[in-house]
């Protein structure tokens, strides 16, 4: 899905904060929220940076969890970039992962609130003729859930999705940790 950047050259990034602790002992928070170009390489951008935040927080490159966020992200900033543009305003990628629920949220911000997406129960397959319209359908067979909500720090929309970055579908439960051998 997505290449390791340690393989491919070195990557920098700006300092941004990567976690923070809810309370003594707890375990760690992570949050990556950047704003970005509305313009396909602003995309890109996201999704890179994503992957590798992801794989820094231990959801390692190649694991099911770490493709089906990175593809949700690229298919949200994408969005963001085709339907979402108003000149001269960039759109905001926010992702945490939530260390006691382990559990993924990206919301993906633009500022253009004449077009929306539809809500998840009236999202339709497109026509066999269609050019368009597969990409929330992606969305929501890789997400746990999905939304949208008018945005709340000025005009237009927040596009979100979850997922369980343990079990990857809702309902199962996370793998059984190995034991050690005994002595």
């Amino acid at each position: 899905m997505t290449t390791n950047p340690a393989s491919s050259g070195h990557i920098t990034q700006p300092a941004c904060p990567t976690g923070y602790l809810t309370a003594p002992h707890a375990p760690l928070d992570h949050i990556f929220e950047m704003r970005f170009t509305s313009t396909p390489r602003g995309a890109r951008l996201a999704r890179r940076l994503a992957a590798h935040r992801l794989d820094a927080w231990g959801i390692p490159y190649g694991a099911d969890a770490h493709d089906a966020i990175v593809l949700i992200v690229a298919e949200l900033t994408a969005n963001a970039v085709r339907h979402g543009h108003v000149p001269g305003r960039d759109f905001r990628l926010r992702l945490r992962v939530t260390a006691h629920s382990r559990t993924a949220r990206i919301e993906v911000t633009d500022a253009r609130a004449e077009r929306l997406p539809p809500r998840p129960d009236a999202l339709r397959s497109p026509d066999a003729d269609d050019s368009g319209g597969r990409g929330l359908l992606l969305v929501a067979g890789l997400a746990d859930r999905w939304g949208w909500h008018p945005r709340l720090d000025g005009p237009g929309k927040t596009v979100w999705a979850e997922v369980s970055a343990v079990t990857g579908r809702p309902g199962q439960d996370p793998p059984a940790e190995p034991q050690p051998d005994g002595p």
